[in-house]
């Protein structure tokens, strides 16, 4: 039996060798101080799982930390150091700031005002002193701060809606053209042309195109013989034509096409008609607009965005 003791623990030895026959008391003695270390064993055991506790939701705190996102910056990164211009977009009776570089280019402008309006970029008509250059950036065409931007155009639904879009009669116009003489030779145009060019007409410039001017173009002829002026109110998006009697005020949606053609012998002079109605009875005549602002008040008053 004292083999056994030895064998199976060292505390069961000291037991055998604290044991006398007759005393208990020293046993159960002995059985007490044996347990005392289990309970310590139990402490430490507790205290390296409160201890692995601890580190765990340390690292959890620090995988929390570490994965937290960023903040969200509400600039705009790819603008920033740049020269920027603060515009007021008009656009359907509508207001809207505006901030975007200085050497943005119009065609960015028109993603900015799409961004804004809802109007895509080819349904718009961007006036800025003239029709805006896609081309061109702001500083080039010099943007001011504070400028205000004259938008027109209309959604696509609302060009289908209309009953004969400009599109169809222009084309109508244009083949109706093709069948007739040139027109500086018709007689109801000889008549106006053979009183020869105005002395005040402003000079042309062959070869070039240049955006409206920013004062009224005068000087010119009406198919009555008079002297008339256009001046292009972009923010009303009226065209006014004067004479010495009157001024008309037409909406620039109203006018269906513009029919031009130069005049022969002076090709740096064209003639120009304004049809306000479905047939060519309402066109309006002018004669000796200088070549170099031709294309300009066709776009201006017809607008690019048309042709989609």
């Amino acid at each position: 039996m004292v083999k056994n003791y030895i064998e199976v623990a060292p505390i069961y030895q000291s037991l055998y060798l604290l044991w006398k026959p007759g005393s208990e008391e020293v046993i159960m003695e002995t059985e007490a101080k044996v347990k005392e270390p289990e309970a310590l064993c139990e402490n430490v055991g507790k205290g390296d799982a409160e201890l692995s506790e601890t580190v765990y939701q340390t690292d959890n705190a620090g995988e929390s930390s570490s994965t937290q996102e960023p903040a969200v910056s509400n600039g705009d990164d790819s603008d920033e150091g740049k020269e920027m211009v603060d515009l007021k977009i008009i656009w359907n009776k509508n207001k809207y700031d505006l901030k975007i570089p200085l050497d943005g280019t119009g065609a960015k402008l028109k993603e900015r005002i799409h961004s804004l309006t809802g109007l895509p970029p080819a349904m718009q008509k961007v006036m800025y002193k003239g029709l805006l250059p896609e081309d061109k950036t702001l500083r080039e065409i010099k943007v001011t701060n504070g400028a205000k931007i004259m938008v027109v155009g209309s959604t696509i639904n609302d060009v289908l809606a209309v009953n004969t879009p400009k599109e169809v009669i222009q084309q109508e116009v244009k083949a109706e053209e093709n069948k007739k003489e040139p027109l500086c030779r018709q007689k109801q145009h000889r008549k106006v042309l053979d009183k020869g060019k105005p002395d005040d007409i402003m000079p042309s410039l062959k070869g070039t195109k240049e955006r409206l001017p920013t004062v009224p173009l005068a000087g010119m002829y009406n198919k009555s013989g008079g002297k008339v002026r256009l001046t292009f109110k972009l923010e009303q998006d009226q065209l006014w034509i004067g004479t010495k009697e009157r001024t008309e005020k037409i909406p620039m949606g109203s006018i269906k096409h513009v029919v031009t053609e130069p005049i022969e012998g002076h090709e740096d002079y064209h003639m120009m008609a304004f049809q306000l109605g479905p047939t060519e009875a309402s066109q309006y005549w002018i004669y000796w607009v200088p070549i170099q602002f031709v294309d300009a008040i066709k776009d201006t008053v017809l607008g690019k965005w048309q042709y989609f």
